[in-house]
């Protein structure tokens, strides 16, 4: 149980940094620092699941693996949401 709570810590918190990582490096998607901490958080949980039905609980279980899932499923959530963002501040001006 203990070990479960924190691969979910881990994985929240490498989602946010991965989430911010990619708003500083993407300007153009960023949904300044709050919602890119929040899109990365929901983005790192649902990546460190995704990664742990994909590959087995085995495989991703390792730190190594549960960091890289969470923190490339903050960064592809934030720039999902910035792409729909963009689009649709992009509808509303035309």
């Amino acid at each position: 149980m203990e070990g479960q709570l924190v691969s979910w810590l881990i994985s929240l918190i490498t989602g946010g940094v991965g989430g911010n990582i990619a708003g500083a490096l993407l300007k153009k998607f960023s949904l300044g620092i709050i919602g890119n901490t929040l899109a990365g958080v929901v983005g790192g949980g649902l990546g460190g699941q995704i990664l742990t039905g994909m590959l087995g609980a085995g495989a991703a279980s390792g730190l190594g693996g549960n960091i890289a899932g969470s923190g490339i499923g903050g960064a592809v959530l934030m720039i999902i949401i910035g792409l729909i963002k963009q689009a649709m501040v992009g509808k509303s001006t035309a």
